[in-house]
């Protein structure tokens, strides 16, 4: 029987990453169009919102979202939230309301077809390179200049050993906040650990749920703060996460 399952599994993660592709392809016309000017990305933004909701119900994966707090259209925030899986992207587009930008890791841009748009479209980060990291802070002030928000996953990657619950968190999310005077908005992922893991025989369809909190206002904070300002965020997080385990 776990034998079948686990055949069951596979199956049901290569289809994930053949409706990703197929639908990229599907798509591509007006993505390719999307991406001609910066100017545009709102368009682009908007057409990978689609991606995701088309693969989400393709894959049989419902999101179920809570909101403490309402989003203000075309108002900059930087939105965090645990990070577990690819599908953490796809939920992030489900949740916003308003053009964000994410910050990814630049591994990501080998995937083929995907990668071309998503080099294209989001701010890369060598994590092993200090001049990698200076060029985000500089692209993501750039963004924020140009009233989009910016999505970062604090913990910096998926942590390789599975029984972490919430690993810590780096500066640079909220460092930028700062700097730009812009809510923290914190969000808890519950399930997508769960339901698509990197280990390629677990996995399964289901509810993806998860929880806007109340935002963190960041107004007259300074770089003194940031400190605070990171682990509380953290807490918030980390507190919801094991409420509900």
């Amino acid at each position: 029987m776990r034998v079948v399952k686990n055949i069951f599994v596979a199956l049901w993660k290569v289809w994930f990453y053949f409706l990703m592709l197929v639908v990229i392809l599907v798509l591509s016309p007006l993505l390719v169009i999307s991406i001609l000017k910066e100017t545009w990305y709102g368009m682009f933004f908007r057409l990978a919102q689609v991606w995701a909701r088309v693969i989400m119900l393709g894959m049989g994966l419902r999101p179920i979202v809570t909101e403490e707090e309402n989003f203000v259209r075309r108002k900059g925030y930087m939105l965090v939230s645990n990070h577990t899986s690819m599908l953490d992207i796809l939920l992030m587009l489900h949740i916003a309301k308003s053009p964000f930008v994410f910050v990814g890791k630049a591994e990501l841009a080998k995937i083929p077809l995907f990668g071309f748009f998503y080099k294209r479209t989001c701010i890369l980060v060598d994590r092993g390179s200090a001049r990698s990291r200076k060029g985000v802070f500089d692209q993501a002030q750039r963004r924020l200049g140009q009233g989009f928000s910016i999505c970062i996953f604090p913990e910096g990657g998926v942590p390789d050993d599975t029984s972490i619950v919430l690993d810590n968190f780096k500066d640079g999310a909220f460092r930028l906040a700062i700097d730009h005077q812009i809510p923290i908005v914190p969000m808890t992922f519950y399930d997508n650990k769960k339901r698509f893991p990197y280990s390629f025989f677990i996995g399964s369809p289901g509810k993806m749920r998860a929880k806007v909190h109340s935002f963190i206002p960041t107004e007259g904070m300074t770089h003194d703060s940031k400190s605070i300002l990171r682990e509380k965020t953290r807490d918030i997080i980390l507190e919801e996460l094991e409420k509900k385990a």
